[in-house]
């Protein structure tokens, strides 16, 4: 399964556990419902700014968000992203994207 589609799965089963349809939580933080479907379905990359906001929106955390547990230690951890965004180098707007998550994980 590819990280997209399982990050939005997480999504839509925090959204669920708070009894919240995707109109509602759409409205929250301030996406249309298609979008936000789109997040949950693997089919769109998500913001830095509307991640923020479904943090906000679903009262939880990076952590419980993103659950970490699976992941290996920080070194191999540093060293398999770095490797991934090597991937990226010609690609400005993705790196720009991940630059903005990585800002919003560590302020």
């Amino acid at each position: 399964m590819n990280i997209k589609k399982e990050f939005g799965e997480k999504i839509k089963r925090m959204r669920k556990s708070k009894h919240l349809t995707q109109e509602q939580l759409a409205e929250m933080i301030n996406i249309s419902p298609r979008n936000l479907s789109g997040i949950e379905v693997g089919a769109n990359f998500i913001k830095a700014e509307t991640l923020e906001k479904i943090i906000s929106a679903l009262n939880t955390t990076t952590g419980e968000l993103f659950g970490n547990e699976y992941l290996s230690d920080s070194d191999t951890l540093i060293k398999n992203i770095t490797s991934d965004i090597k991937l990226l180098k010609d690609d400005r707007t993705k790196l720009e994207i991940i630059h903005k998550l990585i800002r919003v994980f560590i302020s």
